[in-house]
Parts: C-alpha cells; sequence; structure tokens
C-alpha cells in the first residue's frame, strides 16, 4: 500500500491508542539519547529530559512550537525530521556534512542519517551531532509523526581530527609533512595534465644549516626551523597553495597555475619573509639565516611526471646555492 503523506488529522482517537500514545511519549521522555518528535505539522510534541540538557531549552519553550531549531542553530533552518515531514530528504546534502538515507524498521519507508557540527546558540558550545530520524505511519498509512535522535560525537571527531593532524603535519614545524607533500604534488600534477595548466614547485633549503646547528646546538636549531617554517606558511599564499617540510632543513611549495614569473614574485616573497625574521646567523658567515629557493614551473603533460619537476626544482635550488645563497633561480620547463 502506498503510504498517504496527507498529513490529514484523526480526530477519533480509541481509549486504547491514546493509552498507547502516552506510553510512548513518557518512554520517550526518559530515553538517555537526546529526543524530540514532530507532529505532520512539524510542531514538537515531545521535547526529552536528554533533549533539554543537550541544548539548554526546557520543553515547555518548544512543545507546540516549530522552533525545534533553536536548539541547534543561530538562525531558521529545518532539522532531519523537518525533511521527512516535508519530503524534502533530496535537501539532505545541502544542509548537512555527511548523510545517508535508509530504511526504518518495517522495511516500508525510509529515514534519514547525518552528521554535522551545530552551534548551539543557548549553551554556547559547539557540538559534532549524529541525527537519526525516521518518520512513523499508522495502520492506514498517514504519516503520524517522525522522531529525531541525537548523539553527541565531538569528542569522538576531535580525536579523528587529531589523529588525521598527526598524518599528514610534520611534528617539529606543524607544516604540512613529506607524505601529505607527495600526495597533494601528484594530486596536482594529475589535474594540471586534464586541465592542460602550469604546475609550479618551489624547494626552499635553509643556507649554512648544518653550522647552525654545529654552532648553536640542535635545539636552537629546530627552532630555527620552526620559525621559518611559520614564515613560509604565513606568508601571503592562495588557498590551494601547500608548504611543507620535505625533509631536515628543506621546505617545498606547491602552486598550482602559476607563472614561471608569478612562481619568482612567490619565491622572493619567501625568502625577504625568513631574511626579516633576522635570527643571528653563524658567526664568520651570514649576518641572519637565510633561505636558497629553486622554482621550477612546467605545463604538465601526460609522457612526463612530478618527478620531472622535483628534478628540475632541484637543480635550480643547486643553482641558487651556487651563485651565492640568499636567492631565487626560476625554469621553466619545456615539453620534450
Amino acid at each position: 500500500m502506498k503510504k498517504n503523506t496527507s498529513h490529514q488529522h484523526h480526530p477519533i482517537i480509541s481509549a486504547e491508542t491514546e493509552k498507547e500514545r502516552n506510553f510512548a511519549i513518557r518512554l520517550m521522555q526518559h530515553l538517555v539519547l537526546p529526543t524530540f518528535v514532530l507532529d505532520p505539522q512539524c510542531k514538537v510534541v515531545v521535547w526529552n529530559i536528554a533533549c533539554e540538557r543537550l541544548t539548554g531549552i526546557p520543553a515547555s519553550e518548544v512543545i507546540g512550537t516549530s522552533d525545534h531549531w533553536r536548539g541547534f542553530y543561530s538562525a531558521p533552518r529545518p532539522c532531519l525530521a523537518d525533511l521527512i515531514v516535508r519530503e524534502r530528504a533530496k535537501d539532505v546534502s545541502e544542509l548537512y556534512m555527511q548523510y545517508k538515507q535508509h530504511k526504518n524498521i518495517t522495511e516500508t519507508s525510509k529515514g534519514l542519517y547525518a552528521e554535522n557540527w551545530c552551534v548551539m546558540p543557548q549553551v554556547g558550545n559547539r557540538l559534532y551531532l549524529a541525527i537519526d530520524a525516521g518518520p512513523i505511519y499508522d495502520d492506514g498509512g498517514n504519516l503520524i509523526a517522525v522522531v529525531e535522535t541525537l548523539r553527541d560525537m565531538t569528542v569522538q571527531k576531535e580525536a579523528q581530527r587529531a589523529l588525521q593532524e598527526l598524518a599528514t603535519q610534520d611534528g617539529l614545524t606543524g607544516i604540512a609533512n613529506r607524505r601529505t607533500f607527495d600526495a597533494a604534488l601528484q594530486t596536482e600534477w594529475d589535474r594540471a595534465v586534464r586541465d592542460g595548466t602550469t604546475l609550479t614547485l618551489l624547494m626552499v633549503d635553509v643556507d649554512h644549516f648544518k653550522d647552525y646547528n654545529d654552532n648553536y646546538g640542535h635545539q636552537a636549531g629546530d627552532e630555527c626551523l620552526k620559525r621559518v617554517a611559520k614564515a613560509m606558511a604565513t606568508a601571503p599564499l592562495r588557498p590551494g597553495d601547500l608548504v611543507a617540510r620535505y625533509g631536515g632543513e628543506e621546505f617545498a611549495v606547491i602552486l598550482p597555475d602559476v607563472s614561471v614569473e608569478g612562481a619568482k614574485v612567490v619565491a622572493e616573497r619567501i625568502r625577504t619573509s625568513v631574511e626579516q625574521l633576522q635570527i643571528s646567523g653563524t658567526q664568520g658567515m651570514d649576518k641572519f639565516v637565510t633561505v636558497s629557493i629553486g622554482a621550477a614551473t612546467a605545463k604538465a603533460w601526460t609522457t612526463s611526471s612530478s618527478a620531472a619537476l622535483i628534478a628540475a626544482a632541484d637543480l635550480s635550488l643547486y643553482q641558487a646555492k651556487h651563485a651565492g645563497r640568499n636567492r631565487v633561480v626560476a625554469v621553466k620547463i619545456d615539453q620534450t
């Protein structure tokens, strides 16, 4: 039988049905999981104790209203249960970070599951919630309610984020690590091949770093690398650019769709920002710590690989070192 979702009212309710309804409401009131229930007009009919604690909003303020959004968001917007009542399940992708549609226990109709960061304005804590919403129908196939349950997954989400950072960030400097660089370079190379655009790689090396370490010690050397990395990461770069620690005192910068002239500008900006840190250099050498930068720009082609870009940038870096350090050497790779 096709479900009737016309949301019609049923004024004649048996005493037995009313008794069952009241029992169900009392049961939901004391569920450990935060739970609320909407009627076919998107009005709140249940706002349990756990939901009061989660949102900071007492049931008396939302029962009989459509103001349940206030518990989770700072401006009116549909909750998951609203999408089911209004038959707008397709909108879930626009409103939630992660989502899926699933069948309820009767295997006759679909509920929704989603995860999202919620601002929780009444309690002042931003929470990551896992949300389930499922419809309830009467024997005639009429929608009588939608139940939404919520689980606070903030601790798990933050732990997941911390693990991801450990896997992708360099432990000393906090910028992207070599693994992240390798993956990003291949991704950008493939994109450049597909789109027919250029890709630029900067290889950045701290000048006389071995002497610096020998003179000031490894702890000072680590602090020097952290300051250099921060200066590079905070240089005016675009959102799609990547600064990574390549290894030891060497760093790398990926610049998608940048000309060789643009690469020189960015490289010079980085070189200057490091010099302006005025980190005391090794006695008898440079007054301040500086970097040499090799830049290579290529229009990606399918017969080559990103390894050619790395080799060209490394060669440019060698030339910058050989020419006296604290300078930029840039090259454009022509298709061969």
